[in-house]
């Protein structure tokens, strides 16, 4: 490999970014990433759309860290903007 990068032959590279969070998220709170980003892309509907009111929102409603809250939003606000 010309990059420098290291990995095993035939293992994806790691998630970066908040996707590197998920597998933690999904064994911390026992929930699919996919319910949590369902949950944000209703409240953002709603009209939440601040990403420090979305984190406050998962911190005290559902009990995420605020790094899992923070990687959650930050992904799906990403998807949203991606859609339009």
């Amino acid at each position: 490999m010309s990059e420098h990068v290291s990995r095993q032959a035939g293992t994806a590279p790691a998630p970066k970014g908040p996707a590197s969070y998920f597998p933690s998220i999904e064994k911390t709170y026992g929930q699919p990433v996919e319910h949590w980003i369902g949950l944000v892309r209703a409240r953002h509907a709603g009209g939440t759309v601040k990403h420090g009111e979305l984190v406050a929102w998962l911190k005290a409603e559902h009990r995420l860290g605020h790094g899992h809250a923070n990687a959650v939003v930050a992904h799906t606000l990403g998807l949203v903007r991606s859609a339009h």
